[in-house]
This record gives C-alpha cells, sequence and structure tokens, in this order.
C-alpha cells in the first residue's frame, strides 16, 4: 500500500510503497477514505514533541470502512463505515469502568507499536511505526478494534473523518469535560481545528458570550461564522482585559486549544471567580507554566486538563454524527481544502501558515 512517511523530523514527507501485515487477534484492517491534518502530527513532524519512533506514518484523525476483521472481533465486520479513534479502551480496567474510557490503563508496551508490541507496517522488512493507534496517512490502516467505531452509513466519510479528534476534543471539552451551563461565558484561545469546535460547543450548549481569541485575523473570522459572539486579535489587544471588558467581571470558562505556555497564564487570568480553566492543548515538550497561586485559593478557580474532550467513543461519536446529520453541528464549514497523500507536506505547511479552518486529505 501508498503510505506518507516520515523518516525524519523537520524533514518532509515521503510517499511510499510499504508491506501491510493483516490483522492479529482484535484488530481490524480499514481502508481509509479521509484523514484531518491535525497539529499534533506538525509539532510531531517538526521535533516540537520529542520521543517519537521514526520512520512514522503520521496521521490520528480518519474514518473509512473495514475491510477485515482478526480473531476475537465481536462488533465489526467487513464493509462497516467506521471513525478512528486514537484512544483504544479495554472495557475492563478501572477507568472504562467508571465512564472515562479516555483515560484507559491498557497501554501499549512500546510507543509506535500495536499491544504487541510490534508494527503491521514494514518497509524493506524493517518496521514503520504507528502514529498513535490511528496512521491515518496510508491508503490502509491495521488498528485495535477497539479504535474502529461503526456509524451509520448515511455519514459521508470525509466530514466523518474529522469527528476522530477536532470535533470530538472540541466540542466535547465543552459538552463532556466542563460542563458548561447554559449562559454562561466562555473564551477560547486559539481558532484552530479544536478551538473553533470548541466554540461550536459552546453554540450547542448556548453559552454567552462566546470569546473567540487568536493572532490571526482569517481564522478569527472563520470563528464568528461558527458561533463565535466576539473575537479578539491578541496581536493587537491585551485578551485578559478585553474579556474582562466583554463579560464584566471575566469568563466563566476559558479553554486552551494552541500549544503555547504563555497562553495558558492568559487564559487563566481571563478567569471570574469561581471560573474553571481547561487545557486541551500541548505545548512543546519541556514546556512550564507558572501562575500565583493565591488565585487559586481564594478566588476558588479551578485549572484542569481535557483528554479527547473526555470522550466515551462508542456513545459521543455516533452522537455527533446525528448532531451533524441533524443540521446542529457543522463540519462541511470546517473543511477549507482537500489534499491528496502526495500532497501531505502542503497540507501541514498550510497548517503551519493557519491558512485553512481544517485541512483533508481524502485518498
Amino acid at each position: 500500500m501508498q503510505a506518507s512517511i516520515l523518516f525524519e523530523t523537520g524533514r518532509p514527507q515521503e510517499v511510499v510503497d510499504v508491506d501491510l501485515e493483516g490483522p492479529k487477534e482484535d484488530e481490524v484492517v480499514v481502508r481509509m477514505v479521509a484523514s484531518g491534518v491535525c497539529h499534533s502530527c506538525l509539532h510531531t513532524a517538526d521535533g516540537s514533541w520529542k520521543g517519537t519512533p521514526l520512520p512514522m506514518v503520521l496521521g490520528d484523525e480518519g474514518a473509512g470502512v473495514v475491510e477485515e476483521i482478526g480473531p476475537g472481533v465481536r462488533g465489526l465486520r467487513p464493509g462497516d463505515h467506521v471513525i478512528l479513534s486514537w484512544a483504544p479502551a479495554c472495557g475492563q480496567c478501572h477507568y472504562c469502568a467508571t465512564g472515562r474510557s479516555q483515560l484507559c490503563e491498557h497501554k501499549v508496551p512500546k510507543r509506535g507499536a500495536l499491544f504487541d508490541g510490534t508494527t503491521r507496517m514494514t518497509l524493506d522488512g524493517k518496521p514503520v511505526y504507528h502514529y498513535g493507534h490511528v496512521a491515518s496517512y496510508a491508503s490502509y490502516s491495521v488498528v485495535p478494534a477497539s479504535c474502529a467505531v461503526p456509524i451509520r452509513n448515511d455519514m459521508p466519510l470525509e466530514q466523518a473523518a474529522l469527528i476522530g479528534c477536532s470535533v470530538m476534543t472540541g466540542v466535547g471539552a465543552v459538552m463532556n469535560t466542563a460542563q458548561v451551563p447554559p449562559g454562561a461565558s466562555m473564551a477560547v484561545f486559539g481558532t484552530g481545528g479544536i478551538g473553533l469546535n470548541a466554540i461550536q460547543g459552546g453554540s450547542l450548549v448556548a453559552a454567552n458570550p462566546i470569546i473567540a481569541v487568536d493572532i490571526d485575523a482569517r481564522k478569527l473570522d472563520y470563528a464568528v461564522s461558527l458561533g463565535a459572539t466576539h473575537g479578539v486579535d491578541a496581536s493587537k489587544d491585551d485578551p485578559v482585559e478585553a474579556i474582562k471588558d466583554l463579560t464584566g467581571r471575566g469568563a466563566d470558562y476559558s479553554f486552551i486549544a494552541v500549544g503555547v505556555a504563555d497562553v495558558i497564564k492568559q487564559a487563566w487570568e481571563c478567569l471570574a471567580p469561581g471560573g474553571t480553566c481547561v487545557m486541551i492543548g500541548l505545548p512543546p515538550t519541556g514546556s512550564t507554566v507558572t501562575f500565583d497561586t493565591g488565585s487559586l485559593q481564594a478566588d476558588e478557580k479551578v485549572f484542569r486538563g481535557c483528554k479527547y474532550g473526555s470522550a466515551r467513543i462508542r456513545d459521543d461519536f455516533p452522537r455527533m454524527v446525528e448532531l451533524y446529520l441533524a443540521g446542529k453541528l457543522r463540519i462541511d464549514e470546517l473543511i477549507t481544502k482537500k489534499y491528496s497523500l502526495e500532497q501531505a507536506n502542503e497540507a501541514f505547511e498550510d497548517l503551519a501558515a493557519g491558512v485553512n479552518a481544517r485541512g483533508l486529505i481524502v485518498f
């Protein structure tokens, strides 16, 4: 099969033919239809995130059709339309049993491998590593069965691909992690794919105002078109003061959807007393941030992390599909450019430049 492979950080990916082994116990082969272009993959490719084994097939957001199932697979069959998840769930550990499957304790023994410690892709007899459990920058992918979530066949798979990461993470941060109530004020720092979907999440729960913060006027325009009531250009204005001016006392909720350490401090300082700051984006490896601990105690503020929108993927992915088909969740508007697999490097360049709301690789 063809795959776009990262051989060295800081250098372009290369599309080459690789060998793909069939599925093992509790695994499935998925023919990819589309893959979103995520900042997490860009951070791996440019070296911002360290410790990645190479060569590797990137891509953690995709959808496709089940081609083959391995021994022991239940609930999936060839021909099923699926959204891929980068967070496998064993269904049996403490976190899976208590409804927090995004924190599943069942981990792979080696980064870039599947659960038996090996890869399913090889090049000249040597292993090619998987990005997470998805590796969606390839025409086929072998994934754990728990990472392939079946959806109704009338859901367009190109749009479904974005549910696998950016939609679920952004919408879920608001609806699941923070559980923002109607009428609460919220600010979203960073209006890339995840931030735009956090804004959509705010619209779905009737938050008001919904304040988008970015340094790129194009992205702020996207944010307003998807439900933000106000846009703050942080390259021109102090976002903390602007948010306090708009809300009167500060935001009830703030969401950090960008991997910049300094922004974390701004998202914390813009909160009203009793407010909650939710960290979604990941800064480069080794980043730290400091803030006055007095504001944590005296103002009863809350700082919390968000992994994958606190998703229960077997329930939440189909729920996102239903919201899209009902016209309440807007995904078509997120897809501003489509690329072929051979254009994966161009897609990364556009992502880094902030050109798109979301780019999509289509097979």
